[in-house]
């Protein structure tokens, strides 16, 4: 079955709850094909003896950004298992269709690319985003132009070669939260792109509220046990046929067995993201009333995400940790801590990160689904090995804080 085909199917089915659409959509026609997993196709190429036929699909899709309905032709065209990933993604988002990529840089750059390809090279957004996407906006190495400016000021940043308003909210990595439903306002006609990794549809849904472009790493929550890399976006049809057409030009697609994992992880991913998202709670309110903690960052919608500043030697935290797994990267179902500064954002000049909030002694964790007891005593003896002297901590005017 095509990706058209099969999204055509998934689009027919009656709305249903958001659980309830991760185990089944993109899987609608297992039963009817005899099958109850989902078959992954790892084909690079496609045998056809009527090349006219496939000239004449080829032709279409360069024009429209559509595979007309058929078999497979290459797999940097279309492939049915990643066409799987992809509708049930649509689905979870809200959206008419989803594209998937290699990475979700890739999936970024083709956003930035398609929009280049009309003419509107300009980028307006907002800090802080995660640090490699604001290295992509500020080096131009597309050729895109960028104006920073805070969730206030993006009305007056816009100009007529503007293609994009970008932020990410919660924000990486200080979880920082824009309303989306006032910035999409604020955008006008301009496509407003939400980077909505860190919250996953599970705790917002963009694409309800205003956002035209939803962003995934997919790597992160989506696939959710660290072992896959991809990226998608989330967006309508008319987008994503343009989005198709850069993705067969550039080449950054994602392998079908990426796609595999992808549709995998998306079944577990309202138990995993609620289930490290009450552990995340938990943690907060402990950290938030330690003396060895300045302030801790928790967005109100919640997640798995935290970040707290410490009053001691960040990198001692780093290295004193033994349960939790002292990485990059997130979203797993292992917790992860690292030091944003060091890692995630370090190739963002120090001001910038400063003008983020992203202060020197930040770090951020990821929490997995280990049971809460077990990450509170790792965490509680890594701060000790990096903690303040406690009369240095009484005499600092700050005290744990929530974001």
């Amino acid at each position: 079955m095509t990706r058209n085909a099969h999204a055509s199917s998934a689009e027919s089915a009656p709305t249903r709850a958001l659980a309830t659409e991760a185990v089944h959509a993109g899987r609608d026609d297992l039963a009817e094909l005899g099958l109850h997993a989902p078959p992954l196709d790892l084909s690079t190429t496609y045998p056809s003896r009527d090349a006219r036929a496939e000239a004449a699909r080829i032709d279409a899709f360069a024009t429209t950004g559509v595979l007309p309905d058929g078999p497979p032709v290459y797999a940097r065209l279309d492939n049915p298992t990643t066409g799987r990933f992809e509708t049930a993604l649509a689905r979870l988002e809200g959206t008419d269709a989803a594209v998937a990529f290699a990475s979700g840089m890739a999936a970024l750059s083709a956003v930035l690319l398609a929009r280049a390809s009309q003419g509107l090279r300009h980028v307006v957004a907002v800090r802080p985003l995660y640090g490699c996407s604001d290295h992509l906006l500020n080096a131009g190495l597309l050729g895109t132009e960028v104006t920073w400016t805070d969730p206030a000021g993006v009305a007056d940043a816009i100009r007529p070669d503007t293609g994009l308003v970008m932020v990410e909210t919660p924000a990486n990595p200080t979880l920082a939260e824009v309303d989306i439903r006032a910035l999409a306002h604020s955008c006008g006609e301009v496509p407003l792109l939400v980077d909505n990794t860190f919250a996953t549809p599970v705790l917002q849904r963009p694409a309800e509220l205003g956002a035209r472009i939803v962003l995934h790493s997919a790597t992160k929550y989506l696939g959710g046990h660290g072992d896959v890399m991809g990226g998608v976006v989330a967006c309508d049809e008319e987008f994503a046929r343009t989005l198709r057409q850069v993705r067969f030009a550039t080449g950054g697609v994602l392998h079908p067995l990426a796609g595999y994992l992808l549709l995998r992880g998306l079944s577990t991913l309202p138990v995993r993201v609620r289930a490290a998202s009450a552990t995340a709670a938990d943690l907060v309110r402990r950290l938030a009333g330690d003396p060895r903690i300045a302030r801790v960052h928790y967005p109100r919608i919640g997640g798995a995400m935290i970040a707290f500043e410490v009053y001691g030697d960040p990198h001692d935290v780093i290295g004193a940790v033994r349960l939790i797994t002292p990485a990059v990267s997130l979203g797993s179902v292992d917790s992860l801590i690292q030091h944003p500064a060091s890692i995630s954002h370090r190739i963002v000049d120090p001001s910038d990160r400063r003008t983020g909030g992203i202060s020197d002694r930040l770090l951020r964790m990821s929490v997995g689904l280990e049971d809460v007891e077990d990450l509170w005593r790792d965490l509680t003896q890594a701060l000790s090995a990096g903690s303040a002297t406690p009369s240095e901590s009484r005499r600092s005017p700050e005290r744990a804080a929530r974001a």
